[in-house]
């Protein structure tokens, strides 16, 4: 399942509603397994809080450093990094925008909302 044309969107500071620490243990663990198991999406987008995981700071940066290493590619809303003024903290991916956003979902085979 390597870069099959599936698309996560990441639009939360961790995975899930409620304690937001068990989230981001969530999110980590969702990564992580998705890396070392080989099941690959071939897009993460992030926005809204989700854009705080890309940047300076993240537990999980190193992991998303990784996933993009291994091809997958990531998109980072620009007007939400503006929104939260981390538009110098990315550090990883590449920043875009809605409508980007919504042409990577329209091609997309799958999409999976984390």
């Amino acid at each position: 399942m390597n870069n099959s044309n599936t698309l996560v969107q990441i639009d939360k500071n961790g995975m899930g509603t409620g304690s937001e620490e068990l989230g981001l243990i969530l999110i980590s663990n969702y990564l992580k397994l998705s890396l070392n198991n080989n099941q690959l999406p071939k897009i993460i987008t992030f926005y809204n809080a989700g854009v705080k995981l890309t940047c300076e700071g993240s537990p999980v940066i190193d992991t998303l450093k990784d996933l993009e290493k291994a091809g997958v590619k990531m998109i980072i809303c620009k007007t939400c990094l503006n929104f939260f003024k981390l538009e110098d903290k990315i550090k990883v991916g590449i920043q875009g925008t809605m409508q980007d956003i919504i042409t990577l979902q329209t091609d997309a085979s799958k999409v999976i909302n984390l």
